[in-house]
């Protein structure tokens, strides 16, 4: 397990990265990093855009390039659910998590079980080391169900 993550540490990785890489190092990159690391849970790139808006005049394509940046430095994780628009989150310190995804209203909730873990982990594959892994499950929500049985 990781000691507590701070900015600066994530601040550190994603420098490193960027002078690996040959990037400009500009305050809004580093803005857009810390705003993901501020927010809890899953976020569009619209959502992000719109909250970099209140103190930094950054355009949606530095969102994008940052967030395509932050992705290939393992700071963020890209999630493609079924029928929605792409969604992101924060990668470095957070526990391995599945995800439940409603394919009626679109939310989706995170959940950890030891169990699944254990048992992924213990997997072993001919000719291939597992680094990391997702897990989606797709249904309807109790709150979508509710609703069916209702109009009905």
């Amino acid at each position: 397990m990781r000691d507590e993550i701070t900015y600066e540490v994530l601040k550190e990785i994603f420098t490193n990265y960027l002078v690996q890489k040959q990037h400009r190092k500009t305050p809004e990159r580093y803005a857009i990093l810390e705003q993901i690391y501020v927010h809890e849970g899953h976020f569009d790139v619209d959502y992000l855009f719109n909250l970099m808006q209140k103190d930094y005049r950054v355009s949606l394509a530095t969102v994008y390039n940052t967030l395509e940046l932050l992705i290939k430095c393992n700071l963020v994780l890209k999630h493609q659910f079924i029928g929605q628009k792409a969604q992101y989150e924060k990668t470095f310190g957070n526990q391995t998590h599945h995800h439940l995804v409603c394919t009626r209203c679109g939310s989706i909730k995170e959940f950890s079980d030891k169990k699944i873990r254990s048992i992924v982990n213990s997997k072993q594959f001919a000719s291939f080391e597992t680094t990391h892994y997702s897990l989606y499950l797709y249904g309807i929500c109790k709150k979508c169900v509710t609703q069916k049985l209702i109009s009905e």
